[in-house]
Parts: C-alpha cells; structure tokens; sequence
C-alpha cells in the first residue's frame, strides 16, 4: 500500500470532519478536528508497527491500519446526531448524542496511546499531539457531561477495553486495528445501553424493536464467547459436541434471552413478533418477497458451486458474481425502505443474528451442516477473510442495516428528515447497494485509467457518482416521503466523497462507506 494511497483516504476523512465542522460550529467539532489531526500522525505508528509486526495481537495483513477513518466514525454520528435532535428540541437524545461523541473520542484515544506505547523508539512528536489532542477532549468533557455521563463513557471504555482482548486473541487477522475499533466500539456500546436500560425499566420508555437489536447483538455476541471457551476443552467436530451445542443454544435463547426481553418489553417476544410480522397486508406481500430473494441467493450459491465441481478445484467466483449478491441486498431493501422500515428493521435484526449463528455452525464444523457450509462458502472468499472467519457478507448486511438502525426516528418528526436527511435510511443502499456495485463492475470491465496508488479505476469511480445521482432521482419519484428542499448540492458532494474514499480505502468498505454517507446526510 502506497503512501499516495494513505495521504489521499486521509485527505478525504479530513474533508468530511471539516465539512460537518462547517455545519455543526461548536466545541465538539473543535474536538473532532484535534482527534483527526492526531490520529492522522498515530496511524503511520501503527502502520510501521504492523510492517515490522511488532504489534500485539494479530491484524489483517492486506490493509493499512486504517486508524484515521474509522477513528471518526462514532464522534462524528454522535455529533450530528445531537444537532438534528438539539434542532427538534428533544433533549434526552441530545445529550445522547453528546455522549455517544464524547465515548467515540476517547475510544479512539485509548487506541491511539496503545500504539504510540508499543512503537520504539517512543515517537516524542506523536506523543505531545496526543497529549494535546487528548487534554483538548478530556477538557471539554469536563465542561458538559454530567457525572452519570462521565460514569456511562467510563463504562463502554472499560468494557472496550476487556472485549477488544478476548476477541483479537481469539480471532487473529480478522480485522484490522480500524476495523476492531468500529465493531468492538459498536458491540461495547449496544452492551453497555442495554445494561443500563435493563437495570431501570420504565412502562412503556423506548420501542420494543429498539429493545430487540439490543438484545439480538448482545445475545449472539455472548452465545459466541461460550462456545469459544467451551470448544478449547471439546471437540467441536463430534457429534456429542454438535448435540450439545444445539441444545445450549436452546437454553440460551429460551432460557436467558427470551425472559431478558420479556423483562424489557413487558410482553412474550415469541407472539409479539409474531403479531408485528402479519400485522398488515403489506409486511405479508413484503416477506412472500424476501423470502423469494432469499431463496433465489441460495439459488447462486448452489448454482456456482455445481459449476466449480464441473470445472476445476481452484474455481473462484469472479467479482461479478459476488456483485450479485449486491443487487438482491439492494432489492430487498429498497422495497421495505419504501414501505415498511419498522419490518426492514426487525427482519435486518432476525438476519443478522441468523448469519452469526450460521457463522458459528460453519467455523466451529458443527455436524450435519458445518463442513458443507465450509466447502459452500469457500468460493466466495475474497483476500479481505484471511482470517478464520469469514465476515464480508455480515459487513455487507451491517453496511446496509446501520442506517436504518441509526436513523434517529425520536428526532425526525413524522419520520422523516427534512432535505439530504430524508436520504439517511437509504446510506447503505446508495453507498453499497449501488455505488460500490457499479464501480467494481464497470472498473473491473472498462477501466483503464487507475487512481494513483490503487487498482480501482477513475472510470469506475465516475460511473459510481452517475449511479448514485439516478438512485437519488428514482428515490424522489417513489417514496412520497422524501422531500429534498433543494440540498442537491450537499447530496452531490457526499456521493461524490464517499465514492473516492471507496477508491483509496483498503478497510472493509462495506461497513465505512454506508457510515459516512450516512454522516454526511444526518449533517
């Protein structure tokens, strides 16, 4: 990876951060402009670290650290957040925006330290920004959290801390130190937010499907860390182990997660989701429909697989076909975004937990479906799963679900946003959804002229901007909710940024690309 390559992701990163400055003027932003400058400097630490392998654990070896975009990421949604709801007036999601900020930063921090104490010789200039960096936060944190928020940024930090070393000893060359920090900083959080809200349940406070990711994430997270201390004694490969694993996953769920949720929403989880699936004709049509795609994906995947045994043992599916998988993500969404995102929201959660725990039966070879998920997947492998897991297609239903997660419903009164935020929920479907896919297809089959530094071409970037301006046009003929207010500008801006970050990143782009489209709409 080429230092051309680095300076230009950065040089995009640091054009979002000052662009949501220019929006979002107050002392947050003064904050994230002195997280950027230093984690920009700490990044070519770690990279040198990752080089000469002097760092602790094991990371992705393809990638650069890929500090600097992913530093930013949870700051920058905590500040945006906080405007839009210090706009609608609702201050309780204001200061949980200020909050979700205020822990962004000093995660990212702590990484920072981390890797300027392990480099030696000790880097004296990167220590003194950090140092500068971290006192500017640390001040402004003193002069606008209350001491409940101290004790709640304190909390996520620690349980940061204690996941990010269980998990990267156990998961060697998985993620990369960026992409550690956004999913280990995500799971802490969602950890964090539901002890809190289970330790002080109000009647009738918060949404049931909000209550239902929460304990979905937690839950298939916990479910993992057992199995995975289980199996260093066992033999996960028997039958006895594959037996016993079905049965504690039985106990788990009904024992443990189904009482934790009753506790939360005050009714049976079974019939509540039962009654919210066939609650109207619609959410019917809508999953006769998804379960058609789903089926036509198993369809590719069988499909392919038949052709690699006709073929040769070494057949890999090209990137067209793994780009299909793309266009039934962005055909299922797009339906439910139009007319049922409470559905889309709660069938995004049931995916994800379905994926992990598929996840589970193929890395831990549990018997009858563990070694035939194995040979069925190893086709679509990509240089990106050099670890023992295989996570692109989970990043690809993150990418597309986080901004239909995210979506600040409390804040956005009757549901929607007004200008580029109306587009907020649709950050996955223009940013993976379309642009990536027509970038990978047309560069891989037209493009001459490579960005410098990179293999992605100029031609596929451009194509990418042309696609996600026609899906904006045909958003704004289909969903009568959207209403633009004439910020075409900022939209063309945006797309047009997050294209080029696809062409210079070499993080995962399914997750980073959704999150700062999404960053740019919200602001």
């Amino acid at each position: 990876i080429t230092q051309q390559c680095l300076l230009a992701e950065s040089l995009i990163v640091f054009i979002i951060v000052l662009l949501v400055h220019a929006v979002v003027w107050d002392r947050y932003s003064w904050c994230a402009v002195a997280l950027a400058v230093q984690a920009f400097y700490v990044q070519f630490k770690w990279d040198r670290l990752l080089q000469l392998g002097g760092a602790v654990f094991q990371f992705r070896t393809a990638a650069n650290s890929g500090l600097l975009p992913a530093s930013m990421v949870i700051p920058l949604l905590g500040i945006v957040m906080k405007e839009r709801c210090k706009s609608a007036g609702i201050v309780y999601f204001e200061r949980f925006g200020i909050v979700v900020a205020s822990t962004g930063m000093l995660v990212a921090l702590f990484l920072s330290v981390i890797a300027v104490g392990v480099t030696k010789p000790v880097p004296t200039n990167t220590c003194i920004l950090t140092g500068v960096a971290g006192s500017i936060i640390i001040y402004t944190m003193k002069h606008s959290l209350t001491v409940s928020e101290v004790i709640e940024v304190l909390e996520v930090l620690l349980i940061f801390v204690y996941l990010s070393m269980i998990l990267l000893y156990l998961l060697p060359r998985c993620f990369t130190p960026g992409e550690a920090l956004l999913v280990l900083g995500g799971v802490s959080f969602v950890l964090n937010q539901l002890i809190k809200r289970s330790l002080n349940v109000i009647e009738g406070r918060g949404d049931p499907i909000d209550f239902f990711l929460l304990v979905a994430v937690v839950g298939v997270v916990l479910l993992g860390l057992f199995f995975t201390v289980l199996f260093i004694f066992m033999d996960s490969g028997t039958w006895i182990s594959s037996m016993f694993f079905h049965m504690m996953t039985a106990v788990l769920g009904l024992g443990v997660i189904m009482p934790w949720l009753y506790r939360l929403i005050q009714k049976n989880p079974l019939f509540w989701l039962l009654q919210f699936l066939f609650q109207t004709q619609t959410r019917i049509y809508l999953l006769v429909y998804w379960t058609f795609l789903a089926a036509s994906a198993c369809g590719i995947v069988f499909y392919q697989n038949a052709k690699r045994s006709s073929e040769s043992k070494k057949h890999q599916a090209s990137t067209i076909t793994r780009k299909y998988f793309h266009f039934i993500v962005v055909a299922t969404y797009v339906p439910g975004l139009i007319y049922d995102r409470q559905l889309l929201y709660v069938a995004a959660v049931l995916c994800l937990a379905v994926f992990i725990f598929l996840e589970y039966v193929r890395y831990f070879r549990i018997k009858p479906f563990g070694q035939t998920l194995r040979y069925l997947l190893s086709l679509f492998l990509d240089e990106r799963d050099s670890g023992p897991l295989i996570l692109t297609h989970i990043y690809l239903l993150l990418g597309m679900s986080l901004p239909v997660w995210l979506f600040p419903r409390s804040c956005a009164p009757k549901g929607t946003l007004s200008g580029a935020g109306a587009l907020v929920p649709y950050s996955g479907v223009l940013a993976v959804g379309v642009g990536d896919t027509i970038a990978s297809v047309f560069g891989s089959t037209m493009g001459e002229i490579k960005w410098p530094g990179t293999k992605k071409t100029f031609e596929g970037t451009m194509t990418a901007i042309f696609a996600q301006i026609i899906a904006v046009a045909l958003i704004l003929i289909f969903d009568s909710s959207v209403n633009l207010n004439s910020s075409y500008a900022w939209i063309l801006a945006s797309v047009s940024l997050v294209s080029l970050l696809e062409a210079y990143t070499t993080q995962i782009d399914n997750l980073l690309l959704p999150l700062y489209l999404h960053i740019m709409f919200m602001a």
